[in-house]
């Protein structure tokens, strides 16, 4: 990281911290406008739900390109450098790139600080800026479209200050009650913020009852164009394989077939439904998506830090799952592609979770479990984690401890080729900052 760079970030850190929302739209509208709105400049998408977003806005992004596109796609959080959430055709901007997306930003926060402060409000927060920086940076660009991820919710995140063509809501589950909501009802209002009259709604089937209805209410509410997973859309078969999966889809102006995904998972075919159905809605017209154009996108695109394979013998899996529903996807994902004579965990959660449940979800799965600690401020001590994983493994032969995470990676590799062991396995999970950091020490790009 550049000593710019650097800088710039530390700037940001000192606003309010990411996982800290100000239910306030005023501040990111004001900024916007007195930069002359170039959130209105180019065409948007905007995704929100609890899981599968960012996957979700990566297959999408590629699909868009590959028919010609321009593309921005801004994601939360990143995995290694802030510079990756706000991409330009693929990739993110390089450093210089981002600093002066700060630079370019900074006298119009500046007036909206001061304005803030003085009628008692706060300054804008970590996230508002950012979200101001790449709606600016896609617009010098400039972009034909931009995918947007929202961050918390959807009716108070600081992305809606776009307009967007396409919304799209991935599955919903429980996950920042602290802020959504105690229900999945509650949080599912929330999301379904992102829902307008103007834009076609691209919708996940919805394990949850209360969160379909929501949703259902809200889409007959506002009178919009929609697309129910299950409904007019659907996954009508998918076959894993080896890398990926044969797919084929059911979208909205046509049926694929004989697509092959590169990424593992159930989850993920639902994941490029959603996104095949929101290019087909952005794109218009009647007539389906050209095959090789799938072909292409879909056989090529990545999403790092989930479901991702980072080493061999033995082979080391790694995922962002950070909630009950996400440990749920990942389980499921690991016994269909995977046949690991010895599975171990190594976990890392972060405070605000939910870790026993998360726990709980994954003991199922594991022989025994590795528990440590990322860097983050936010996480929790390697100790306390162990104590509670002890208490749900409910056997303290199968939890061990490591708060260096070297020191826990070596133990999880040598456990899962102990006595010879041929085919081991091991799943890392638990925070976002915990599978970046393993990929760091493991030495793998940032972006691929």
């Amino acid at each position: 990281m550049s000593p710019q760079l650097r800088e710039v970030y530390a700037a940001l850190l000192e606003r309010a911290p990411e996982n800290r929302i100000e239910p306030d739209l005023s501040r990111i509208r004001r900024v916007m406008e007195l930069m002359g709105d170039p959130q209105h400049s180019y065409r948007s998408i905007r995704i929100a739900g609890t899981n599968g977003k960012t996957t979700t806005a990566r297959i999408l992004e590629r699909i868009l390109r590959e028919a010609g596109l321009r593309t921005g796609r801004t994601t939360s959080p990143h995995l290694h450098s802030p510079v990756e959430r706000i991409a330009i055709d693929g990739s993110p901007i390089d450093e210089d790139g981002f600093v002066q997306a700060y630079r370019d930003v900074e006298p119009f926060a500046r007036i909206v600080d001061e304005e803030s402060l003085a009628a008692g409000g706060v300054r804008l927060t970590y996230f508002e800026y950012l979200t101001a920086m790449a709606y600016q940076a896609f617009a010098s660009a400039p972009v034909d479209v931009a995918v947007v991820e929202t961050g918390l919710g959807g009716t108070w995140d600081a992305t809606g200050v776009v307009d967007p063509d396409v919304a799209v809501i991935t599955v919903i589950g429980l996950d920042h009650q602290e802020y959504l909501g105690e229900t999945i009802a509650e949080i599912a209002a929330e999301k379904a913020g992102i829902l307008t009259a103007g834009a076609t709604a691209v919708i996940a089937a919805q394990p949850e009852g209360d969160a379909a209805d929501v949703l259902r209410e809200r889409v007959i509410e506002l009178g919009a164009e929609a697309a129910f997973e299950d409904e007019q859309i659907g996954v009508l078969s998918r076959t894993p394989g080896v890398g990926g999966q044969m797919l084929t889809l059911q979208g909205i102006a046509g049926r694929y077939e004989d697509l092959f995904l590169s990424l593992l998972g159930e989850h993920q075919a639902h994941n490029a439904l959603l996104a095949v159905a929101a290019a087909e809605a952005l794109l218009g017209g009647d007539s389906p998506l050209d095959a090789g154009l799938l072909t292409a996108a879909l056989g090529s695109v990545s999403s790092p830090g989930r479901a991702e394979v980072v080493r061999q013998s033995p082979t080391i899996l790694l995922d962002a799952a950070h909630n009950p529903s996400g440990a749920e996807t990942l389980v499921a994902t690991v016994r269909e592609n995977f046949r690991f004579t010895r599975t171990i965990g190594l976990v890392g959660i972060l405070q605000e979770k939910d870790a026993e449940q998360l726990l709980a979800t994954l003991e199922p799965l594991l022989d025994s479990v590795v528990i440590t600690h990322s860097s983050s401020p936010r996480a929790i001590p390697s100790h306390e984690l162990a104590d509670l994983a002890r208490d749900v493994f409910d056997d303290e032969d199968r939890v061990l401890e490591a708060a260096s995470l070297p020191d826990a990676i070596q133990q999880a590799v040598d456990l899962a080729e102990a006595e010879g062991e041929m085919f081991g396995g091991v799943v890392v999970a638990g925070s976002v900052t915990l599978a970046a950091e393993v990929r760091d020490l493991l030495g793998l790009p940032e972006e691929e």
